[in-house]
């Protein structure tokens, strides 16, 4: 009986990649999303006491170009699973102001299964949440911000479609294990004194000091922080009185922390410093990545991206406030160009002088040099009226 059914299933194989005009493939037998994790990886995690339906947690660092995956151990405390290098993000360091300006989001975000996308036009992909609390408090837009597969982003973190199926797993698992939701904590670089350092001036170094304090409280416990937003400011594991709430536009109110957590992160920050005031005296660090610089940036992304989409010749690069042009720089110059060009030419001889001029060359005798002097000085005259012509004709002069 099993055989027969084997065989069964073996000819409907062969029967749908016979059919050329059938759209079905080997996904629809076994669906992409439901992919097994690798069994080396599931050994690895064995070995440090995961489980494969064990919580998850992700991190990203944009100038990396790194995405990890860590997972709960038997102890309760997460540790790194593995590591995907990025296949693509968009934009720039520093957070998603507005739709349209291209920037893959910084923060913290949580994602839950009804974010997850088994039928993405990029294979797989989740949506991380934004804008989340903190952002509409600041009046940020955008939508459909993902971690994706294809390779391609306009705004999102894109894995190619091998990494994205491993990622989806991970997620899926540990929905299965009764996780009701992940924590992503999306960073522009690895948050170390010395990276601080190399940003201190940066217009988003307030933001990115605020991110720290959670990136350091992962640190020190290895448990995703409790997140809330109040006063338009991230705050992490910090315990409201009974009978009050965080509310991300209002006041912060009086809270508490563990004791415990608070002492170690006293401990951690000493060290933090020390190292900080040494990365300021050294000059072996590198050079900062380009970063946003704030609203007004992003807004002339946004518009650029707007044009672009009405099919409006833009430059092949976003703006900055560096470089403030939307519009095609090349087609703004052309005019410039011809009328330089133009104006560069020889002026053509006077009509009575160029009449002067003998039809033909006379030969053997003391004037042939004088008359070739003469038209060696018409020829580039001649050449230079001929082209003048062609350009104007060009460009519609």
């Amino acid at each position: 009986m099993k055989t027969s059914i084997a065989r069964a299933s073996l000819l409907m194989m062969a029967a749908l990649f016979i059919a050329g005009c059938t759209e079905a493939t080997f996904e629809d037998i076994a669906p992409k999303a439901e992919k097994r994790l690798p069994p080396a990886l599931v050994q690895s995690m064995r070995a440090k006491g995961m489980s494969t339906t064990s919580p998850i947690m992700v991190r990203i660092f944009k100038e990396e170009a790194v995405l990890e995956v860590w997972k709960q151990k038997d102890n309760g405390r997460y540790d790194l699973a593995t590591s995907y290098d990025i296949c693509k993000w968009s934009g720039k360091l520093g957070p998603k102001f507005t739709e349209g300006d291209r920037q893959a989001p910084e923060g913290f975000y949580t994602v839950r299964p009804h974010q997850m996308n088994p039928q993405s036009s990029y294979h797989l992909s989740f949506n991380i949440g934004f804008p989340n609390a903190y952002d509409r408090a600041h009046g940020r837009t955008g939508q459909h911000l993902m971690v994706h597969g294809a390779c391609s982003s306009a705004g999102c973190y894109s894995m190619t479609d091998e990494q994205v199926e491993q990622i989806y797993a991970f997620a899926r698992d540990a929905f299965k294990g009764g996780q009701t939701d992940f924590q992503i904590q999306a960073f522009p670089f690895r948050m170390t004194a010395a990276n601080m350092a190399r940003y201190q001036d940066d217009p988003n170094y307030e933001f990115w000091t605020m991110l720290k304090e959670g990136y350091d409280h992962f640190e020190i416990t290895k448990v995703p922080p409790k997140v809330d937003v109040c006063g338009k400011r991230y705050v992490f594991n910090q315990i409201a009185p009974a009978g009050t709430t965080f509310s991300p536009t209002a006041a912060c109110p009086a809270t508490t922390q563990p004791e415990s957590l608070s002492v170690a992160y006293k401990s951690y920050q000493s060290t933090y410093d020390s190292a900080f005031s040494a990365a300021l005296g050294s000059r072996k660090s590198s050079t900062p990545a380009p970063t946003i610089a704030g609203v007004k940036e992003a807004a002339l992304v946004a518009d650029w991206s707007r044009r672009r989409a009405r099919g409006e010749k833009v430059t092949r690069l976003p703006p900055s406030l560096e470089r403030p042009q939307v519009l095609m720089a090349e087609e703004q110059k052309v005019p410039q160009k011809l009328e330089a060009t133009v104006a560069a030419l020889p002026t053509p001889a006077p009509a009575t002088q160029q009449a002067a001029a003998p039809a033909v060359e006379p030969e053997g005798n003391a004037q042939s040099e004088t008359v070739a002097a003469g038209a060696q000085a018409t020829q580039p005259e001649r050449e230079g009226k001929s082209l003048r012509r062609r350009l104007l004709g060009m460009f519609g002069g």
